[in-house]
């Protein structure tokens, strides 16, 4: 089976498909995966053909960056636009000559999900957070500032929309893009308990295959000082005030602290640490959580699932509305507490959350039991099922 893979530049989307690609590839399926310099190396390792979008990228002005920064949807949806007609010419060539039989798209890229439209492609839609129809959207309480940046940006959209419908793409809004349908082969990367709502998507077209990770063997964790992870993700961590009531909070607890502050953050601002405290700009995060007792994470979707697949509880601080639905459903299931903005602030508040989520043995429960589930949907394994028993029908 030949397949063309699609995902936008972003780790919380990419680093979720690189066991699966890894699966497909095994089982002797050809792959060309279209993605950015950034993924190349993972991508290359996993077996598929890496095919490096970077020059498609619409180039930004400093204010459509820092939109970008603060995940606004409507400029996310107006880059995406962009650059799927400037992918238009290439993707064409690119069918004519591999003749794919099966495109993966992210449900985020929307180059991706609008070339197997425009081609008649048969297509797997490759959900990184959770499934978003009218019932689940319910989950998504987005601030005031979220709500505005989506009205006051309609006429941006209505405008792109209209500049792809030129080129031959079959496309409305940006909303019919985005959401998931009950007609589309979907492959969701959690569990039909985790997911909100999981019984209005249609079974037949549906898989909920839990985190594709690689697996990483947890290490004892009695008899040390436990380990406390902090991390805000890849996109909204550039916090030094976060990060310093954080130092200030455990500087001298009884805990080992290790802070992944991104790329954007020098460390050094921080200097001197106290001696078990650890802050650095990227970690191999599944390595860190297999030695974790409590992860205060931001709730992006693959942070959290992975902290539960390795049953840590987690001190949950999230940034977006997307990252809020995340948060309360850890929470509804017992595994983790949130952590409010005052807390956030003050060391003293913050650091008697972290002594008490590290002693609670009903969080540590719960996340058993997260991790129990998320491991019983099958992972890789079932996703590539999936998508074989896909082609079979078409």
């Amino acid at each position: 089976m030949r397949i063309m893979w699609f995902c936008i530049p972003a780790f919380g989307h990419t680093n979720p498909t690189v066991e699966f690609a890894r699966e497909l590839a095994r089982r002797g399926h050809d792959i060309r995966y279209y993605s950015f310099e950034a993924f190349r190396q993972r991508i290359e390792a996993a077996g598929a053909a890496f095919v490096p979008c970077d020059r498609f990228l619409p180039p930004l002005t400093a204010e459509s960056e820092r939109r970008l920064k603060r995940v606004s949807t409507t400029e996310m949806s107006v880059q995406s636009f962009r650059t799927t007609a400037n992918m238009d010419a290439t993707l064409t060539r690119d069918i004519e000559a591999f003749h794919p039989d099966l495109v993966i798209s992210d449900s985020a890229c929307f180059w991706g999900k609008l070339t197997a439209m425009k081609h008649r492609l048969p297509l797997v839609c490759s959900t990184t957070t959770f499934a978003f129809n009218r019932y689940s959207s319910k989950y998504m309480r987005q601030s005031p500032g979220e709500l505005a940046d989506i009205l006051l940006g309609l006429p941006r959209l209505n405008r792109e929309a209209k500049r792809l419908a030129a080129l031959g793409y079959p496309v409305k809004s940006a909303l019919e893009i985005v959401q998931n349908d009950n007609d589309t082969d979907t492959v969701v990367y959690t569990s039909p308990r985790f997911q909100p709502c999981s019984e209005t998507f249609d079974a037949a077209h549906y898989r909920f295959v839990g985190p594709c990770v690689r697996d990483v063997a947890p290490e004892p964790k009695d008899g040390r000082r436990p380990l406390v992870y902090i991390s805000l993700g890849t996109v909204i961590n550039d916090r030094p005030d976060f990060y310093r009531t954080c130092v200030e909070a455990l500087k001298d607890a009884p805990a080992e602290a290790l802070i992944a502050c991104g790329r954007d953050f020098d460390p050094g601002t921080l200097a001197p640490l106290p001696g078990n405290i650890r802050i650095e700009p990227s970690v191999d995060q599944m390595a860190v959580l297999a030695r974790t007792r409590l992860f205060v994470t931001h709730c992006g979707m693959n942070s959290a699932s992975e902290g539960l697949y390795m049953a840590v509880p987690e001190l949950l601080y999230p940034q977006t509305g997307e990252q809020r639905a995340v948060a309360r459903r850890v929470e509804e299931m017992g595994a983790g507490r949130m952590l409010p903005e005052a807390a956030a602030r003050d060391p003293r508040k913050l650091r008697a959350l972290v002594m008490q989520a590290l002693g609670d043995d009903a969080l540590s429960k719960a996340a058993g039991a997260m991790r129990d589930d998320l491991r019983a949907c099958g992972g890789a394994m079932a996703a590539a099922d999936f998508v074989e028993a896909v082609t079979e029908k078409t």
